[in-house]
């Protein structure tokens, strides 16, 4: 599962790796927690960066507690799921990160451990996203974020991984003409352990509530 992540790159630097306008401004942030407005890149007429919140509400439910049940989709089942087959179809995004935390169980405990890149560049999830109207009048754009089998690396931490896009994947995974999951589930596969790390970090970010850089100590 992926169930928390940083973004620490500035928000100038995202859109022009991502070929978007900088319309959003956010301080740097070490323990993005879910139920969090995380920044994401979708396509509704042009490709643009939104804030999403973290925690799927489709527009179907009847609550808004749904989200904290929903912060992960497993890859394997998106076709199958009608909470997630539809917006496999129409409602794509990218969710932005340069890391995430996974908690690996040893000795009877759990090791928080820091994921990234090798180059330490910023990366994109896979993710869906939904609109929710709530009975007070509220409109809420909530997401979820894909996950797979792990690699070799992730494999010694947890049983689970995030789907990290590839560049030129992330390209297909927005493009509103592509619908079939024939097309999109092969994109949703294990990211190349030898171009990632892992290190243990501070337990501070057991605590969502912490935040800075002494989260990564």
């Amino acid at each position: 599962m992926c169930g928390r992540f940083t973004l620490i790159t500035d928000l100038q630097t995202i859109a022009e790796i991502f070929g978007v306008p900088a319309t959003l401004e956010a301080q740097p942030r070490y323990n993005i927690a879910p139920s969090q407005e995380v920044v994401a890149i979708l396509h509704e007429g042009q490709r643009q960066m939104a804030w999403l919140r973290w925690g799927l509400i489709p527009s179907w439910a009847r609550e808004e507690a749904i989200g904290n049940r929903m912060i992960n989709a497993r890859a394997e089942t998106l076709a199958e799921k009608p909470s997630f087959k539809r917006l496999l179809r129409s409602r794509r995004c990218l969710v932005v990160a340069d890391g995430f935390y996974e908690w690996q169980q040893t000795n009877g405990s759990k090791k928080p451990m820091y994921i990234t890149l090798r180059d330490r560049s910023p990366f994109a999830f896979a993710g869906l996203w939904d609109q929710w109207s709530a009975a007070d009048g509220r409109l809420l754009r909530t997401c979820t974020i894909v996950t797979t089998e792990p690699n070799e690396l992730l494999a010694t931490i947890h049983n689970r991984m995030p789907v990290i896009l590839p560049r030129e994947d992330c390209e297909r995974w927005l493009d509103p003409t592509v619908q079939e999951a024939e097309a999109l589930l092969p994109l949703l596969r294990p990211y190349p352990a030898a171009e990632m790390q892992a290190r243990p970090v501070s337990r501070l970010v057991n605590d969502p509530r912490n935040e800075g850089a002494a989260l990564l100590a």
